[in-house]
């Protein structure tokens, strides 16, 4: 049953904070009238400019309304010129078909006002493609243009001269933006005040509301260079950025925790290595080479794609994928289009599109014209060989290694440039090359964004450098600018930051730090935490190497012995980690399932356990192989730690209580026929062998695993739900570099109404009875100060102290809970 509250709290979204209280009063019923009218109107999201619009305005507009033809005054050229309108006056009226003298001219019998003049008519199908065109908006794509194309985007890195500091605003960004803003006589934005700008720090860099105490902190330090200091400190904390910003990446690189091609093998996680890339700030030109041309299999899964089950088009096979991946993720550049064809909207061509695919493809790959072959080969080559190219005889790791050379090349300023405008649209709401996967797009300041862009080559690829010098602007801790829907963002000027709708992730964060309800357990195959560099609390292991036999001096080459241990859970950890390591090799199985192998003994391996272990009985098996080409030692470690939230360890060790045979199991961890002769492990004599090479390594996996079972559960770590894709998360089978902006009938509906947030905010309510013993009025204080960082008003204190009566109660605490969590102040980064 959908929870109702006393007072129809849930029925605030979108609204301005002076009407929220009046629509507490007013029926549920009237909330969905004014829902209706405050959510997105059906977009031009379902029209493809590129492939719907340009072919159509190109085959019957194109001879007298494109290039340098302008008959009647009217030029196709850009949205701009098409607005304008010509000699008759305005041609579009946008949102607006009916009324619009392009579309009465389609469909008029009139000879003199017809068009085309002459030849076919349009055909019906198509204008009414055209109606739904200007009527949802004139959707076209940033910087084509049906003309020559003016601007052609630098490939080179540019060291722009910065204007003069003025005012003493010495931030590179503010020498830049304060001249931009002169030149445009446009006055600078007032300063945001404390409050806010912590609040939009915690948000931007580490995804997180600030605690009241925390924002209490800041609030009273009194130091002129606090601001700096702040965004130091939450850069600093690695975990908190690297679980927030894993976001961004997961949407980037398409990674995910489920989904399609994972059941059936097609496709390849790269969570584990992403994450601990993250989490040590790996520069970004490593992190790129590592994704293009992988080291290991851990970060493989980014160029591998997905299989698709059964047969699937030219532009679907997974060297086209790498492609389309690759150039868009790393250079802003989307190949879709001339994967298929030559671009209709940019200079890319078909044979560039296959000869970056060839880079990647282990076979000759033929090309398709709109799926068609045309009867020739790819040639593999990179996409700006003003840098250099790829050796196409050499094998495909070496292409690839090549690849990542090239891309990472120091003279190519695209790489530079397309990841410092992804990070300024993140914090200042929109790019400075807009959309961010169109840089042949001409900046609205190319000053900043190559400044931005060498900047970041000077901090050795550090993007934590780059956040720091935006955050720490004068320009990024200005008021947000108001945007109203639906306004055009032709002809932009930069007036100050854009506010941001908080992610899928941020908001769920949020509501799970207002109600201490989060998740007990993540679903990413990651070992969470970081690594420490020394501790006061060494970490003791239990785990005894292992073989057969006690002495194992001359253990016979390639020797097989399968080892098991079962043991029950009673209470699932929050956070389980094992870490493994055989001399030589090893397969471990988890309850059936494959979880890792390793063949380097002096190497341990960390595997994250969190997601695998069940309630009730589990079972480790390892399949132990010794190597070489003669008797040598061999042996086996392995120990898992089952980490509570109250710090209690549980740990299962490879010692004389586990079991062997020589019977190997199937290639999913099961026997055909169970072995009748498991018989009891032996402690090896020779421990020294490998433990003093090995434990402290051992060690510090195990406390890191540890030491996150306090930490709570973030949103970017579990599996999507129904509300978060309601809230924008995608499915990640595409690449997506930015989400939908604006609210959603279903959206609305489902933050409203919806099941699962009722959930969390009941659970959430009964916690806080719990633990909440104040007075109804302290309690109205701190959730506001909580959530939106802010004294309640004096109208928003009075009613909801009305609604709470003498005392806290569950069912009041609740419906405080949904007023706050439907402000827009809450749901916005301002």
């Amino acid at each position: 049953m959908v929870h109702t509250p006393k007072l129809p709290a849930r029925c605030r979204i979108a609204i301005t904070p002076p009407d929220l209280f009046e629509i507490m009063k007013q029926p549920l019923a009237v909330f969905f009238v004014w829902l209706t009218a405050l959510t997105t109107a059906p977009s031009a999201a379902e029209i493809d400019f590129a492939h719907d619009i340009a072919p159509v305005l190109r085959e019957h507009c194109g001879k007298c309304h494109t290039g340098d033809a302008k008959k009647g005054g009217l030029s196709f050229n850009t949205r701009e010129s098409l607005l304008a309108g010509g000699e008759s006056g305005k041609a579009i009226s946008v949102g607006k078909s009916s009324e619009s003298d392009f579309i009465k001219r389609l469909t008029t019998d009139d000879t003199d006002l017809r068009m085309p003049p002459e030849g076919p008519r349009v055909p019906a199908e198509k204008v009414a493609l055209l109606k739904r065109w200007v009527d949802s908006g004139l959707k076209w794509e940033e910087g084509f243009t049906f003309g020559k194309r003016a601007y052609e985007p630098p490939l080179k890195p540019r060291r722009p001269e910065l204007p003069p500091a003025v005012d003493n605003r010495t931030n590179p960004v503010d020498r830049v933006i304060d001249a931009y803003l002169a030149k445009h006589q446009i006055a600078r934005p007032r300063t945001v005040d404390d409050a806010t700008f912590a609040r939009r720090a915690y948000f931007d860099l580490i995804g997180l509301l600030p605690s009241p105490d925390e924002l209490e902190t800041f609030l009273k330090d009194t130091g002129s260079d606090k601001r700096i200091r702040l965004v130091q400190s939450l850069l600093a904390r690695d975990i908190d950025y690297a679980e927030h910003w894993l976001t961004f990446w997961n949407d980037l690189l398409r990674n995910d925790y489920t989904g399609t091609g994972f059941i059936t093998g097609g496709r390849k996680q790269i969570s584990g290595w992403l994450y601990a890339a993250l989490v040590n700030n790996m520069p970004y030109d490593q992190l790129a080479r590592e994704l293009i041309a992988p080291p290991s299999d851990a970060s493989r899964g980014f160029i591998d794609g997905i299989k698709w089950r059964g047969e699937v088009s030219a532009g679907q096979t997974v060297e086209i994928q790498f492609a389309q991946s690759v150039s868009q993720s790393f250079l802003g550049i989307n190949l879709k289009c001339a994967s298929c064809h030559d671009s209709f909207i940019d200079r890319w061509k078909l044979d560039e599109s296959y000869g970056l695919a060839a880079i990647y493809a282990s076979r000759p790959l033929e090309i398709h014209r709109c799926d068609k072959p045309i009867g020739k080969t790819a040639e593999a080559g990179w996409l700006f060989p003003e840098l250099g190219q790829v050796d196409r005889k050499a094998a495909q790791s070496e292409r690839l290694k090549q690849l990542a050379g090239l891309m990472t090349h120091p003279e190519n300023g695209r790489f530079t440039r397309t990841i410092v405008n992804r990070l300024w649209h993140r914090l200042m709401g929109r790019g400075i090359v807009h959309p961010t996967d169109a840089m042949q797009t001409e900046p609205w300041s190319a000053d900043l964004l190559d400044y931005l862009a060498v900047h970041l080559a000077d901090q050795k690829y550090d993007l934590k450098q780059t956040l720091a010098l935006i955050a720490t602007s004068q320009t990024y801790q200005s008021q947000t600018q108001t945007v109203e829907r639906g306004t055009d963002d032709a002809g932009y000027v930069f007036r100050g930051p854009r506010a941001k709708r908080l992610t899928a992730e941020q908001f769920m964060d949020s509501v799970w730090q207002l109600t201490g309800s989060a998740p007990a357990r993540i679903d990413a195959p990651v070992l969470r935490g970081k690594a420490r560099t020394a501790t006061s609390d060494p970490v003791k292991l239990n785990g005894k190497w292992i073989w057969a036999y006690a002495e194992i001096g001359q253990v016979p080459a390639n020797e097989t012995i399968v080892f098991r241990k079962k043991f029950t859970v009673k209470q699932l950890p929050p956070q389980a980690i094992g870490v493994a390591t055989c001399d030589n090799s090893y397969v471990l199985y988890v309850n059936g399932q494959r979880a890792q192998d390793g063949s380097a003994w002096d190497n341990p391996d960390a595997v994250p356990l969190t997601n695998r272990l069940k309630s009730g009985a589990n079972e480790f098996l390892i399949v132990a192989k010794n190597g070489g080409s003669g008797p040598n030692p061999a042996g086996l470690f392995f120990e898992a730690h089952l980490a509570q939230a109250d710090g209690a360890i549980e740990p299962i060790a490879t010692d004389a209580t586990w079991e062997w045979t020589r019977t190997e199991p199937q290639g999913n961890g099961r026997f055909k026929t169970e072995p009748t002769d498991w018989k009891p492990a032996k402690v090896v004599s020779n421990q020294e062998i490998w433990s003093g090479q090995t434990s402290g390594r051992i060690a510090t996996s195990l406390h890191q695993g540890a030491s996150a079972a306090s930490l709570m559960v973030r949103a970017s770590l579990v599996k999507s739900d129904f509300l978060m894709r309601s809230l924008g998360r995608p499915n990640r089978d595409q690449i997506v570099t930015v989400r939908p902006d604006e609210l959603s009938t279903l959206e609305a509906i489902d933050l409203s109404n919806g099941q699962v947030l009722a959930d969390v905010l009941s659970r959430g309510a009964q916690k806080l009875a719990a633990t909440h013993s104040e007075s109804p009025a302290d309690f109205v204080h701190w959730l506001f100060q909580f959530a939106i960082s802010r004294e309640p008003t004096p109208s928003e204190r009075k009613v909801l102290l009305e609604s709470f009566g003498d005392k806290l109660t569950t069912q009041g605490i609740e419906d405080a809970l949904w007023v706050v969590v439907m402000l827009p102040e809450f749901q916005l980064v301002r």
